[in-house]
Formats: C-alpha cells, sequence, structure tokens
C-alpha cells in the first residue's frame, strides 16, 4: 500500500517528474525533425500500453532519448535505430515494463482457473 500512496500521491514527486520530464522533452526538440517525428509516435504508442504508475515507461522513454541522441551524433538516419518495423522495436522496448495487456492476461487465466480449475473436468 505503501508504494501506492508513493507513487500517486505523493506531491513532492510528481511535482519533480514533471520538472524531469520538461527537461527530457526539451532534449527531445533538439533532435533533428525525423528523430523527434519518430520518438513522438513511439512515446504516443507506448503511453497505450502503461499500466501502474507509468514510472518506468518513462525510464524507456529516457533511455530512448539518450539513443536517438547518440545515433544522431553518429549521423545515422533514424531508421537504422529502430528498424523499419518500429511497431517490433516498440515492442522489444515494452517487454522491461509494467503494461495493461500482461493485467489483461493475468486477468483472463484467473478467471478460467477459477472457473474451471486446475485438472477440472472440461465438459
Amino acid at each position: 500500500m505503501s508504494e501506492f500512496f508513493d507513487n500517486y500521491f505523493n506531491i513532492k514527486k510528481i511535482i519533480e517528474s514533471k520538472r524531469e520530464y520538461k527537461r527530457q522533452m526539451a532534449r527531445v526538440e533538439a533532435l533533428p525533425k525525423d528523430y523527434c517525428y519518430v520518438f513522438k509516435k513511439i512515446q504516443s504508442h507506448m503511453w497505450m500500453f502503461a499500466a501502474g504508475s507509468g514510472y518506468d515507461m518513462i525510464k524507456i522513454h529516457y533511455d530512448l532519448i539518450t539513443l536517438f541522441e547518440e545515433g544522431a551524433a553518429e549521423g545515422k538516419r533514424v531508421l537504422e535505430i529502430t528498424g523499419e518495423d518500429v511497431a517490433a522495436f516498440c515492442d522489444e522496448l515494452l517487454k522491461s515494463a509494467q503494461i495493461y495487456t500482461e493485467n489483461w492476461r493475468g486477468k483472463l487465466n484467473r478467471d478460467i482457473l477459477k472457473k474451471v480449475g486446475k485438472g477440472g473436468d472440461s465438459q
């Protein structure tokens, strides 16, 4: 329960998180246009899957900014970093985050096991 309050009702943490987010987004705006566009599309896509407080998703975004900054500094095109299947790239990024689909999968399995049970009769 304490973790819940730390993440959702800690005003100091919320304010600092907003400040940090604004600093990070300024870094995104400094990227070349194609990098900025791709980052924002990825960010928008990934937030659809965020679960819980979303702090793990923010960490992924910050790491992505760093990756994009390094790629831009090396003169790489953005798709050299993400590959042409940007959705698959997002899937890889999401593997380290708590996402809603995990909740849906868990609920499906719990509901079925509760009703049918392990080794239960399927008739």
